[in-house]
């Protein structure tokens, strides 16, 4: 099997997008199907034995680390050579148009995942009146495809509410070799400037608004022995770094690989207010690496975090409600120990080598359909 993937973010960004085509490259690879990736420029030449085609992206005024690719003239010409199968579009919003384009040139199936909530983020960033024009826009391009796949229940029923159609439930998986509980360091504590009788709240992700951090700095000066840890960067990080001056707070930048892994394992409370998300691949790492999880209650966080067994959930943009989860936590080392201990259990069920499987199975199933027809 030949896929081409069109993705909107590649290394050396870190997010849960990339983490995923890094996954399904390895697979595709490991499993003798060829891959050839689409991506923004700045990134590798090659990737797991697929091929990378660099696209000219210009970076956002608010966000220089990510980058907005708008179509570009050669890209069906380019996949016209490689003679894909089909065409998977692992980003929509800008290149969604071009990725259509090229795969109805081409005659080929085009599939979809739906990894952003890009309507919900206009909020955020003071476009609202763009939320309306956001949804049209990105159903006209997945109502183009064999399928979407989407990574929550919560997801699926926001696009089944906005016209979308044949939207197929898709989750992610986690790697339980490298977050794992043994990877707790003392030593680590006390590089964040952790005290022995501080509990370590930690967050991971993009710093930015959409990921709701306010509330973290609203509810931190009212949590007995605690410190919080940030890691990740972003365009919200000088003003947090401000208005947490002073307090219990620490900022890594970004992790990656054994010491990201060292860092969830060595916090005590995972901590994620964002109602953005449609998956949330950090509350999986932080559940394989034995911590239990308060996030709010939307999205991706609903279908993995079960309320009072792997973690607590609270209303969406309640400082109060994240006070108290966070501080019934803080207090009670017996629930957050039992916790993580049901954490660890669910993550083990949720290997990527069975989430990608299902994946090639969906590209299988639109293949032989696809022949039926012709």
């Amino acid at each position: 099997m030949r896929v081409a993937v069109i993705t909107e973010t590649f290394l050396p960004n870190v997010n849960g997008v990339v983490t995923t085509l890094c996954r399904l490259l390895e697979h595709m690879h490991d499993h003798g199907h060829e891959a050839l990736l689409v991506a923004p420029d700045g990134t590798l030449t090659s990737y797991a034995g697929a091929e990378i085609i660099p696209m000219r992206g210009v970076p956002l005024p608010s966000y220089p680390e990510l980058r907005l690719t708008p179509p570009q003239p050669g890209l069906t010409a380019q996949l016209r050579r490689f003679r894909p199968d089909l065409v998977h579009l692992a980003g929509t919003m800008a290149l969604g148009v071009a990725g259509r384009h090229a795969a109805r040139q081409l005659g080929v199936p085009l599939v979809a995942a739906y990894h952003t909530d890009f309507p919900a983020y206009t909020t955020h960033y003071g476009l609202g009146f763009l939320r309306t024009v956001a949804y049209r826009y990105l159903r006209w391009v997945h109502n183009s495809c064999a399928f979407t796949l989407c990574p929550s229940l919560a997801t699926i029923a926001d696009l089944r509410d906005h016209g979308f159609r044949r939207l197929r439930l898709w989750g992610r998986g986690v790697d339980t070799e490298r977050f794992h509980p043994s990877n707790r360091s003392v030593a680590w504590r006390e590089s964040v400037g952790a005290q022995p009788d501080e509990r370590v709240l930690l967050y991971v992700g993009r710093l930015a608004p959409e990921k709701r951090l306010d509330l973290l700095a609203e509810v931190l000066p009212s949590l007995p022995n605690t410190r919080l840890v940030l890691v990740g960067d972003g365009p919200l990080r000088p003003a947090l770094e401000q208005r947490l001056s002073g307090m219990r707070a620490h900022f890594t930048g970004y992790l990656r690989g054994a010491d990201l892994a060292t860092a969830y394992a060595s916090a005590d409370l995972f901590v994620f207010p964002s109602d953005t998300e449609t998956f949330g691949q950090v509350i999986q790492e932080a559940m394989a690496s034995g911590l239990p999880v308060v996030a709010a209650r939307a999205g991706g966080a609903i279908d993995m975090v079960r309320d009072g067994v792997t973690g607590a959930l609270f209303r969406p943009g309640s400082a109060a409600e994240l006070y108290t989860q966070t501080l019934r936590l803080v207090n009670d080392p017996v629930q957050r120990a039992a916790m993580g201990v049901a954490g660890r259990a669910a993550a083990e069920r949720r290997s990527w080598g069975r989430v990608m499987d299902e994946l090639l199975g969906h590209y299988q199933m639109t293949l032989q359909q696809r022949r039926r027809v012709a």
